[in-house]
């Protein structure tokens, strides 16, 4: 891999431990690896990126998202915003079951070209839309899609195991067993789990949620996930306690600490349900949790009290949310949302969180979640992962003195001007490198069309 300098960069905000920002200085990468950061570094063998006027900051971290769901977007007849996650879930669950391989491709490629263009280098995706048309290999096919894009994967096999009939609320053409669901798990490990500081690809065990599996499945979870030493996932604290109590008398957290399912490998999505006591048991457990703020306001759910459980320890980290419930993946949209979501309660809380320290939950706080000490921050022997923004664009003027709350502050949502990934562009200027992205978009509506659109009267029809 050829050595890069990025030259000239007006200011690189690094997210390091001491939070330094580096004025006018430069960007040695070797090997998809920082080497050197510097005034004035010069290296004849280097192929040099003019980064005069950019603001560079470290590759925004996803730690959740549903790609399927990205083929299940601007449906006003399936609208999360006027019914209750479980309600909502029996309503698109209709539309899930006919997802199928290449449904689970396009909506992929889809997704991960989105989180590129805003920044994003790095990726979870919960996928656990396993239907009777789709087979068991999608994960495979997410993993063709990501290095296709050249962005960093970390793929979450998903599963539901309980029968609709037992109390969940997924159809049978969605159900596995539980063997089955570990079979695949370790299949698709031995294959692809790469657990090398700078690897391109991971796999994490995900079921689903506790109230659409059975207990074995959680439980088998945990101990092929920790025999393998890989990281586990699932949703949590987002409307299905009153379910869990009525189920098992006792709350979602309780039942996965009793399960095992709570640790440092292991992380939930949302949490908004968690109360104060819980907030310390996450903390003691050092377990994470993915915000999404996408789909809490869609929801009308409470404010994530980031404050309490940063003071408890927990780790916090920012996740898209499946597009069904955000209707898009772009990383840089829900840290605008996370500050002034966090802005809301700011007077009876005593303060808001810094747009910097909301920045710092979606980069080094994202690495953390995921177990990739590389990533997160622009530092000497860390992964050139990174975007850059063009501060010369004139609805930036007057905002450049403080370039690391910039962000979120100033609502920059839009697309960045340069994604680069273990050290290559794979986006600038407003393209993709390496794709054909016209024709890759025009197969994918054909897909959505054929598989979703023409099957479901949830899609509305042209007169």
């Amino acid at each position: 891999m050829k050595k890069v300098l990025i030259k000239n960069a007006k200011a690189i905000v690094t997210c390091n431990q001491k939070d330094d920002v580096l004025w006018d200085s430069d960007i040695l990468i070797n090997n998809g690896e920082i080497i050197e950061m510097d005034k004035s570094i010069i290296d004849e063998d280097a192929e040099i990126i003019n980064a005069s006027g950019k603001f560079v900051y470290p590759g925004l971290i996803n730690t959740h998202h549903h790609f399927f769901q990205t083929f299940v977007r601007n449906l006003i007849k399936v609208d999360y915003v006027n019914l209750s996650v479980v309600d909502w879930l029996k309503e698109v669950y209709k539309i899930f079951k006919l997802v199928d391989e290449e449904v689970i491709y396009y909506s992929s490629l889809t997704a991960m070209a989105d989180l590129i263009k805003h920044g994003c280098t790095t990726t979870f995706d919960h996928q656990y839309c396993y239907t009777k048309n789709s087979g068991k290999f999608l994960v495979d096919r997410q993993i063709e899609a990501a290095k296709k894009l050249g962005i960093r994967y970390h793929a979450g096999r998903g599963t539901n195991t309980l029968p609709e009939s037992k109390g969940s609320t997924i159809p049978a053409e969605m159900l596995e067993t539980t063997d089955e669901f570990l079979f695949d798990c370790d299949r698709l490990i031995n294959k692809f789990h790469d657990p090398n500081p700078l690897s391109m690809q991971q796999i994490v065990i995900a079921p689903c949620q506790p109230i659409n599996s059975y207990k074995e499945t959680f439980v088998e979870s945990v101990n092929l996930a920790r025999s393998k030493n890989v990281r586990l996932h699932t949703h949590l604290g987002e409307g299905e306690n009153e379910i869990m109590v009525d189920r098992w008398k006792k709350r979602t957290l309780a039942w996965c600490e009793d399960v095992g399912f709570i640790g440092k490998d292991v992380w939930y999505a949302h949490g908004w349900e968690l109360t104060p006591s819980e907030y310390k048991t996450m903390g003691k457990y050092e377990t994470g949790v993915s915000h999404c703020p996408a789909p809490a306001i869609l929801g009308g759910h409470p404010i994530l009290d980031m404050q309490s459980m940063q003071k408890e320890n927990v780790l916090i980290s920012l996740g898209c949310d499946g597009s069904a419930t955000n209707d898009s993946s772009n990383l840089l949209d829900s840290l605008r949302m996370a500050f002034l979501m966090q802005a809301y309660n700011s007077k009876e809380r005593g303060g808001s969180l810094s747009p910097y320290e909301l920045l710092k939950i979606a980069t080094i706080n994202g690495a953390k979640t995921l177990g990739r000490d590389k990533l997160g921050s622009l530092e000497k022997d860390k992964a050139a992962d990174l975007f850059m923004i063009d501060t010369e664009a004139l609805e930036l003027t007057g905002t450049l003195h403080d370039p690391k709350n910039l962000l979120a502050r100033t609502g920059v949502t839009g697309p960045v001007w340069l994604t680069m990934i273990n050290g290559n562009i794979v986006y600038k200027g407003g393209l993709l490198t390496g794709i054909n992205e016209r024709e890759l978009s025009i197969n994918g509506e054909k897909v959505c069309d054929e598989v979703l659109r023409n099957k479901s009267n949830a899609f509305p029809k042209r007169s």
